[in-house]
């Protein structure tokens, strides 16, 4: 008996219908082919792959990599009026500047400026591209955790991961091309879709794994299963969703391709998964097994370990449920910068000293940053409000030139005043260091082509080697 699923609107059944035997062909064509598969570039590529280190909740500039002296002194004033003005949440009408106490130090051949919070990213400064007057178009989480991840600010567009996937394909068989690493401590206020697949098609959603320390259930094959026993299952469950015209709903098909990659998984995936097998050397530069800097370091020891099996793009997220704990210094920015520093310093660091001893940072990018940073002006006196008219972001690896600082905020870290760069030229700078054309990575929805930086963003040529 031959099984068909009903067209379920006017639109698909013309798609369906247009040019019927060339769309059989087509359709016989899409069966044969694996679109996960490795892609050609549009351009020569810097990298392969993309680790984002997303600091969830935003982190201040003022006190990480962007030091104001002047700010300091005009602690406990009002902001004088030729800085300009700027839009907040809660920062209140009479609020005052407020200092950091923070210490700036110089570091590496470069003598960068970095915070006493991040003594590990301080040794690594010579690595890094340090982009100081990054802007974005919002202040509120979610819509910036979107704009950030997707470049919209509402829900419904594919993320920079998805995009990643669906211009390159993947280089392992066996595991997910996409993997989102979660904080344990709960979701972000813009919830998964920020990572998700959005329009495109499913194939190209992420795999989000679980937080601790066992990020896949059910690696091992059940007790008195045979691998040959369960091989021929799955290929018979296989047979019979092609059977039913799988191929035909970009939906089915992308649950088609989930078995393989679950059976592929459990043959040999549990290596990867295992951080066991590395060195005490290798746990004890991450700081796996220390109280603060275990979670992190397991997660990114976890991303070096998949960008090394061939997975295109890894999302590390620290930071996650209440907002305090989180990078969101709403109420005391002393309390809560140096506790999520301290947790992420060490394996951020390290996760950079690794992918470079083993040769794999000139063709791994890493991007390291926010949805937005923190107000100049204190927030019920102790803390910091959302930020978005300049904050910092860095990057390393994949083609960039370390030791480099890209743009400025002004004396007071209120708004970028030189070479501004919005989070479209982040995108677009991603996209061209994986040998990506912004214009032409593009998928036709609802009769508009789509990209990633929607409008023209620059690719931020500082930055580049």
């Amino acid at each position: 008996m031959e099984h068909s699923r009903p067209t379920r609107n006017r639109r698909e059944f013309l798609t369906d219908a247009f040019n019927g035997f060339g769309a059989l062909a087509f359709s016989s064509m899409l069966q044969a082919a694996n679109p996960l598969a490795p892609k050609a570039p549009h351009e020569p590529a810097k990298a392969k792959a993309v680790i984002l280190l997303f600091m969830a909740g935003g982190p201040s500039h003022i006190e990480t990599f962007d030091p104001k002296p002047l700010l300091n002194e005009l602690s406990g004033q009002k902001r004088p009026a030729h800085f300009g003005e700027a839009k907040y949440q809660f920062v209140s009408k009479d609020a005052r500047l407020m200092g950091t106490k923070r210490t700036f130090k110089k570091y590496g051949q470069s003598g960068i400026d970095v915070s006493d919070l991040f003594p590990h990213q301080a040794k690594i400064v010579d690595d890094l591209a340090i982009i100081r007057s990054v802007q974005a178009d919002m202040v509120v989480h979610s819509a910036a955790q979107y704009q950030l991840m997707t470049g919209r600010i509402i829900p419904g567009f594919p993320s920079m991961g998805s995009w990643a996937v669906y211009g390159l394909g993947s280089e392992s068989d066996s595991l997910p091309a996409y993997c989102v690493l979660p904080d344990p401590r709960g979701a972000l206020e813009a919830g998964q879709p920020m990572y998700g697949n959005g329009f495109l098609p499913a194939i190209y959603q992420p795999t989000v794994l679980r937080p601790g320390k066992t990020p896949v259930l059910n690696l091992n094959l059940p007790s008195g299963v045979d691998l040959e026993d369960r091989r021929k299952t799955l290929k018979l469950i296989r047979e019979l969703n092609e059977a039913n015209q799988g191929f035909s709903d970009p939906e089915y098909a992308a649950r088609i391709q989930s078995y393989d990659t679950a059976f592929k998984m459990q043959t040999e995936a549990p290596k990867v998964f295992d951080i066991s097998t590395e060195s005490q050397e290798t746990l004890d530069l991450y700081g796996v097994g220390k109280a603060t800097t275990d979670d992190m370091a397991r997660r990114c020891l976890l991303a070096r370990k998949l960008v090394e099996k061939g997975v295109r793009f890894v999302c590390v997220v620290h930071g996650g449920g209440p907002g305090d704990q989180q990078w969101d210094a709403h109420a005391d920015i002393e309390e809560n910068h140096p506790r999520m520093a301290a947790q992420s310093d060490q394996p951020v660091a390290a996760l950079i000293q690794d992918l470079k001893r083993r040769g794999m940072l000139d063709s791994t990018l890493v991007v390291w940053g926010g949805e937005f940073g923190r107000s100049p002006e204190a927030e019920g006196g102790k803390g910091r409000d959302h930020h978005n008219l300049g904050f910092t972001m860095w990057m390393a690896g994949g083609g960039i030139k370390g030791g480099t600082i890209i743009g400025a905020t002004d004396d007071i870290g209120l708004r970028a005043v030189e070479e501004p760069h919005h989070l479209r030229d982040i995108h677009t700078t991603i996209l061209h260091q994986m040998g990506l054309n912004q214009h032409q990575l593009s998928f036709l929805h609802q009769g508009r082509r789509e990209r990633l930086t929607e409008l023209e963003g620059q690719v931020i040529k500082k930055a580049l080697a």
